[in-house]
C-alpha cells in the first residue's frame, strides 16, 4: 500500500509540473506580442515596452519560467495588470462563493445520482429505470446556461420562490446563503447527476449479476442489505472514479454558472479577466483549478485502497 501511495504522489507532482509549463506558455503561445495583446489595440509603443519590462518578457523564456515557478512555489501568482492587486488576494476574495456553490453541487449531485443509479440498477428495465435514464439523457442534453435562464424565468421571476441572482455570505444567515445557491447548484449539477447515475446503474447491473449476490439472497439477506453492503460497496470503484473525473465538469461549469447567476466567485473573476486580457489572473486561476483537480484525483486514488482491499496488496 505504501508503494502505491508513493507512486500516486510522484505522478501527481509530475502532472503539476506539466500543468505549470502549459499554463506558463499560455502567455507566449498567444498570437502576436503578449505585451501588445495585454495593452490593447490602441496604445503607444512606450506603453507596450513598459508592459514588457513589467512582465519580464525581455528575458530568455527559461529565465522567465524559472522566476515564475519560484514565485509560484512561494504562493505568489503575480500582480493583476488592471487592478494592480496580487492575484492570490483576488482569488481568495472570490473563493467563498465558488467553494459554497461547488460543495452544495457535490453533495446534491452525489446523493441524488448514487441513489437514482442504485434503484435504476435494482429495477432494471422497469418504469423507474426508464424514467431515471431519461432524466439522465436530459441532463446531458441541456446546456448549463440554458437551464440557468429557464430556472431564473420560472422559479425566480414567475413563481418568486428564490432570489434571481447574486450571493449572500453564510455569515449573514444560513437560509439567505442557501437560497441564492439552490438554482445555480441545480443547473451546475444536472449533467454531473446524469453522469454519476448512469455509471452507478451500469456498475450495479454488473455486480448484481455476480454469484455472491445470489448467494446472499439465498441466505435471506434483505434487499437493503444486498444493495448497500454487498452490491454498492463492490461497485464503488467505478463510481468513485467518475465522481473524481466529473469534478472537471464542475470546474468548467462554474465559470458559466457564476456568470449566468451573477455569483461573484472565481469563475466570474475568470470571465472578467478574459474580457480585460488580464493574463496573470487567467494563469493564476488555471493553476489553482488545475491543482484542485489533481489533488482530488489523488484523493480518489487513495480512496481506492479503502473501497477495494485488493489494491492495497
Amino acid at each position: 500500500m505504501g508503494a502505491y501511495i508513493v507512486r500516486r504522489v510522484l505522478s501527481t507532482i509530475v502532472v503539476m509540473l506539466i500543468v505549470g509549463v502549459c499554463v506558463f506558455l499560455l502567455l507566449h503561445i498567444a498570437p502576436g506580442d503578449p505585451a501588445g495583446i495585454i495593452a490593447g489595440d490602441y496604445t503607444s509603443p512606450e506603453n507596450i515596452e513598459a508592459i514588457r519590462r513589467r512582465l519580464g518578457l525581455e528575458d530568455p523564456i527559461i529565465v522567465q519560467f524559472g522566476r515564475w515557478g519560484w514565485h509560484l512555489l512561494h504562493g505568489d501568482l503575480g500582480i493583476s495588470i488592471f487592478s494592480d492587486v496580487p492575484v492570490m488576494t483576488l482569488i481568495m476574495q472570490r473563493m467563498q462563493p465558488t467553494i459554497s456553490l461547488t460543495a452544495i453541487t457535490l453533495v446534491f449531485s452525489v446523493i441524488t445520482a448514487v441513489t437514482a443509479g442504485v434503484f435504476a440498477g435494482w429495477r432494471a428495465g422497469g418504469l423507474l429505470d426508464r424514467a431515471l435514464m431519461g432524466f439522465a439523457a436530459l441532463g446531458f442534453s441541456v446546456p448549463v446556461f440554458v437551464l440557468g435562464y429557464v430556472l431564473i424565468y420560472f422559479v425566480a421571476i414567475k413563481l418568486r420562490l428564490l432570489p434571481v441572482q447574486g450571493y449572500v455570505p453564510i455569515q449573514n444567515g444560513f437560509w439567505p446563503w442557501l437560497s441564492h445557491l439552490i438554482m445555480p447548484a441545480f443547473a451546475l449539477g444536472l449533467a454531473y447527476v446524469a453522469l454519476i447515475a448512469r455509471i452507478t446503474r451500469t456498475s450495479m447491473l454488473e455486480v448484481l449479476a455476480e454469484d455472491y449476490i445470489r448467494t446472499a439472497r439465498a441466505k435471506g439477506a434483505t434487499n437493503s442489505s444486498t444493495l448497500l453492503h454487498h452490491a454498492l460497496k463492490n461497485a464503488g470503484v467505478p463510481i468513485v472514479t467518475v465522481i473524481g473525473i466529473g469534478v472537471a465538469l464542475l470546474i468548467s461549469g462554474v465559470v458559466i454558472t457564476e456568470t449566468v447567476f451573477n455569483v461573484p466567485g472565481v469563475g466570474r473573476l475568470t470571465v472578467d479577466a478574459i474580457a480585460n486580457r488580464d493574463y496573470p489572473i487567467i494563469q493564476g486561476v488555471m493553476i489553482v483549478f488545475s491543482g484542485v483537480y489533481v489533488l482530488i484525483n489523488l484523493g480518489v486514488d487513495l480512496i481506492y485502497t479503502i473501497i477495494d482491499p485488493r489494491i492495497r496488496y
